[in-house]
């Protein structure tokens, strides 16, 4: 099991020569921009208030560094797929999140949050195929959870797998930020083998 008992905020970056010198491996979170991804973050860190909960989605613009128990970074990527920005925006999130990408040599793993009581959009299939062609360890976390009702939870998990074409050992998990559900379970699957277990 794997405790966080230390997160700290160490910059925002929107090119690579902001990104901070640092030798931590990395752990990147993205997702639709109303997936809520603030929030799980959030929660993981045991912080409320450590990355930004805002009510318009789409907010994320940069990309976030914290540094988790000293040993380990989180990255939080712009939020993708919000209808209400230009086409020169979402052009720009997109290179945002490809410079970090293809660029981070501290890079491990990535975290694809999704919306449990939904299928996996258009964007979501092509984040997925985008990690995988860069050949990306990838844990997807359908958020939510609480929405759905106990006999739909088999069904949610079969759609989002097979929309994902994940295969049956793919890691994948299903939290709720308001029932704290799985939380620990989230952060040993993020967390494992980048961060220390307790004895």
């Amino acid at each position: 099991m794997i405790k966080i008992k230390t997160a700290e905020f160490i910059t925002s970056a929107v090119k690579t020569n902001q990104y901070p010198e640092s030798v931590h491996p990395e752990v990147a979170f993205v997702g639709r921009s109303n997936v809520g991804k603030s929030t799980i973050i959030n929660a993981i860190t045991n912080r409320r208030k450590l990355a930004k909960v805002s009510n318009t989605p789409g907010r994320t613009r940069l990309v976030n560094f914290f540094l988790i128990n000293e040993g380990a970074m989180l990255v939080d990527l712009p939020g993708y797929g919000y209808a209400k920005i230009s086409k020169v925006e979402k052009a720009a999130w997109g290179k945002i999140i490809e410079e970090y990408i293809v660029s981070s040599p501290n890079l491990r793993r990535f975290v694809l949050l999704v919306d449990s009581r939904h299928k996996p959009t258009a964007d979501d299939v092509a984040m997925m195929d985008y990690l995988r062609y860069y050949e990306k360890d990838v844990v997807v976390v359908a958020t939510k959870l609480d929405k759905l009702k106990r006999n739909d939870i088999r069904k949610s998990e079969k759609l989002i797998r097979e929309t994902l074409s994940m295969g049956k050992e793919d890691p994948f998990i299903m939290y709720s930020s308001t029932s704290k559900e799985n939380l620990q379970s989230v952060i040993d699957l993020v967390f494992g083998e980048l961060l220390p277990e307790e004895a």
